[in-house]
């Protein structure tokens, strides 16, 4: 989602109070519900570090990617302090020299212990390309997550259609079920789809893991979009949209159609979670259907927050990387219901498991 350009605008105006330093930290928010949650994070993370003031920016372009944008304004100087990337950009940013490396940093760190957070990304944030050992750190995971099937479970009521749900209870959640169920409710009128999913890596991927496949073979040394098992899974989605009609056209964003009550089932991510609370109609989640491959094919996303190298304040940046990613700010956004917290202790398990509302959390 992109932020309204006279917001940006006039946060990057705002100045800081009396001797502070000024920090500018970015995101990409999926919607406004998340733009919202980010700058009350800010708000109070403002007032709590001494000796810095925090300006929010919500990030997203209608012409280039959230990425292409950030990489323009490092060279131009004018980029934030701060910054949340995808976790497949972070090689990347790091060996073009964009993020700073904040290793020292962190080991001057009372306290700081990489292990306090996932193994998955922390064995991509701390991997360094020129010693071929995990001694740096590119940064802090902010959260994990993984895709899900959004249910407008009206719709498939009013379809008679079988609950997804229950289906993937009794294990027999699989492509034949999931098509049964996009068709049922598609045929509920020209407006109403049965599936929906957005046109970028994450959501056709699934369907090639699914099947066996993937983008890559399992030695990452060559390409395998061409192997039988990758060309079945993109086989399969192809006939959601043009055997059988009954994906919202693709290309299209489906989550306003899906808001507005028009899909069945809406496929993404967790970060979808606040914009979906606030929709009219019975809703629930339902895990992605399994794949000839055996599976569902899902992916771990995750990103993370990491430091302009050009930065004039690299200590005070990586000051407010750590404050990003405690458990307690992280419970704040887990609330919210977009994000997984990335760290492994009980207090952010607790902050993930049992915030208020419950429903729809599994």
């Amino acid at each position: 989602a992109d932020a309204p350009a006279e917001a940006t605008e006039e946060a990057m105006e705002e100045a800081p109070a009396g001797d502070e330093v000024a920090l500018r930290w970015r995101t990409r928010p999926d919607n406004q519900e998340e733009i919202d949650v980010y700058q009350s994070v800010s708000d109070e993370l403002d007032g709590q570090l001494e000796g810095i003031s925090l300006t929010y920016e919500p990030g997203g372009s209608e012409t280039s990617s959230y990425q292409d944008v950030l990489k323009t304004e490092i060279a131009a100087g004018t980029a934030p302090d701060v910054f949340w990337i995808p976790g497949t950009d972070v090689a990347d940013f790091a060996t073009r020299g964009l993020i700073l490396n904040v290793a020292d940093l962190a080991a001057g760190t009372e306290g700081f212990d990489v292990e306090a957070f996932y193994p998955g990304p922390m064995e991509f944030l701390t991997y360094n390309p020129d010693s071929g050992a995990n001694d740096a750190l590119w940064g802090l995971p902010r959260d994990v997550s993984t895709f899900a099937l959004y249910l407008n479970l009206d719709l498939i009521a009013e379809a008679g259609a079988p609950d997804p749900r229950e289906l993937a209870a009794n294990g027999e959640w699989d492509w034949d079920a999931f098509l049964e169920v996009a068709q049922a409710t598609r045929g509920l009128g020209s407006d109403i789809y049965g599936y929906g999913a957005n046109a970028w890596w994450g959501p056709y991927g699934t369907w090639l893991n699914a099947a066996g496949g993937g983008f890559f073979t399992e030695d990452r040394m060559a390409c395998a979009l061409d192997t039988p098992e990758s060309l079945a899974g993109l086989d399969f989605e192809r006939s959601l949209y043009q055997d059988f009609d009954v994906a919202v056209p693709y290309g299209e964003d489906s989550e306003p159609p899906y808001r507005a009550g028009k899909v069945a089932m809406f496929q993404n991510g967790r970060w979808a979670t606040p914009g979906t609370r606030t929709v009219d109609f019975n809703w629930d989640v339902v895990e992605l259907p399994e794949g000839p491959g055996g599976d569902a094919g899902n992916w771990l996303f995750w990103g993370a927050y990491v430091v302009n190298a050009n930065t004039e304040h690299p200590e005070e940046a990586w000051q407010l990387a750590q404050s990003l990613t405690t458990a307690e700010t992280q419970g704040q956004i887990a609330a919210l219901g977009a994000n997984i917290p990335s760290r492994v202790s009980q207090e952010a398990l607790d902050a993930f498991l049992t915030f208020t509302p419950p429903e729809n959390n599994q």
